[in-house]
């Protein structure tokens, strides 16, 4: 049976409407997912499918909860109360044990501090919690000499900031997120899922890969100590899932900041158009000077985690390399590990989110994506 499409599209954007009922048309029965985007501030496009999910549903979104946690170092950096050239020792003075003195603030949030894990790994505890983690990584001697290369710090990132933040403002970055950007902006995207929401939340479903997908996927070279089994925390005796990572209580609750977000597609959506456009009367969060610096490309080449090509700017990805090479040069986001997207485009003032519920193959940004944004855009431009 074909999955019924709900919600609205402006005028000029009926053919997004389109290209998303006949994704979903292709996908498992079980399908469930949510569109969203703006333009100039304006909301253009919000649709969902599925069982049970409406407009106003929460997902784990993994690695697009960076997006969030960036976009509160890029405000605190356009305040002046974080300078991105300064030694990350200026504000966390632990943090210079071995070795790590000279790192600054820009190459930590460059993914390029060799901080992406600890020998011994983190505990489902440690995972859930951004202060614990800081602490213990203060003292890591790094996987690679800080600012000679680069590697995604998958759980690492949100909690390095995190700490600078901390330090520098006397405030958690969630605290900072909360007051400046989600509150303000009615956005539903959270950084600690209050427990009354929690009904709301849709608990993220394991990957059903093909036989033939499982094949690829059983190809990628692993093992229990490599960099990349180190930054996902995965050479620790039970590991878990990354399904049971954000359906845990303990994340949702306190949101670490690199991977503990819960959002609709809305909520990405908007905090992107609140970053670049006037929203109901708000003006943009971030100044021109300020997008060009943070979407300015930092690290780009092999990564040493992802073990593949990968570009990076001041801690967001740079979108139009990863993923969408027809988007403007200084499109800047995050994807997440189930699927989810969102970005900013200021040059078209594209503003997107998507969300969906089963973990899509084979990691990251979901590849419906590439048909979603493709007709987003489009319509965008046309229009």
């Amino acid at each position: 049976m074909t999955q019924e499409i709900h919600g609205t599209v402006a005028d000029g954007f009926e053919a997004v409407r389109e290209e998303f009922a006949a994704f979903v048309a292709g996908e498992r029965p079980d399908y469930e997912g949510q569109l969203c985007a703006y333009v100039h501030g304006r909301e253009v496009v919000d649709l969902w499918a599925g069982d049970g999910v409406d407009s106003g549903s929460l997902y784990g979104v993994y690695s697009c909860t960076k997006g969030a946690a960036h976009l509160v170092t890029a405000l605190l950096v356009q305040d002046g109360t974080l300078e991105p050239d300064r030694k990350v020792t200026y504000y966390w003075p632990e943090f210079g044990a071995e070795g790590k003195g000279a790192l600054t603030l820009r190459d930590l949030l460059s993914h390029r501090a060799g901080m992406i894990g600890l020998d011994a790994g983190f505990t489902d505890q440690e995972l859930a919690d951004d202060r614990a983690l800081a602490e213990r990584l203060a003292d890591q001697k790094p996987f690679w000499r800080p600012g000679t290369a680069f590697g995604y710090h998958a759980f690492t990132i949100g909690a390095l900031a995190g700490e600078v933040v901390r330090r520098a403002t006397g405030r958690t970055l969630q605290e900072v997120y909360e007051e400046r950007i989600r509150a303000p902006h009615g956005l539903d995207f959270y950084l600690g899922l209050p427990e009354a929401l929690e009904p709301r939340y849709r608990s993220v479903q394991p990957m059903m890969p093909t036989a033939i997908q499982q094949a690829l996927l059983d190809e990628v070279p692993s093992g229990p100590h490599t960099l990349a089994s180190i930054a996902f925390n995965n050479h620790v005796p039970d590991p878990g899932t990354m399904e049971g990572y954000a359906n845990s209580r303990a994340v949702r609750a306190k949101g670490p900041a690199s991977a503990g977000g819960v959002a609709s597609a809305r909520g990405l959506a908007g905090m992107y158009a609140a970053a670049i456009s006037d929203v109901d009367g708000r003006g943009p969060l971030l100044k021109p000077d300020t997008i060009a610096e943070v979407s300015q490309i930092h690290s780009v080449g092999y990564d040493l985690v992802a073990r593949t090509h990968r570009a990076f700017g001041l801690g967001f990805q740079a979108t139009a390399d990863a993923w969408h090479p027809f988007l403007g040069a200084r499109t800047f986001g995050h994807s997440g590990a189930a699927g989810a997207q969102a970005f900013a485009d200021p040059h078209s003032g594209l503003a997107y989110g998507y969300t969906r519920r089963r973990m899509a193959f084979p990691g990251g940004a979901a590849p419906e994506n590439q048909r979603l944004v493709k007709a987003v855009h489009t319509a965008a431009l046309a229009n």
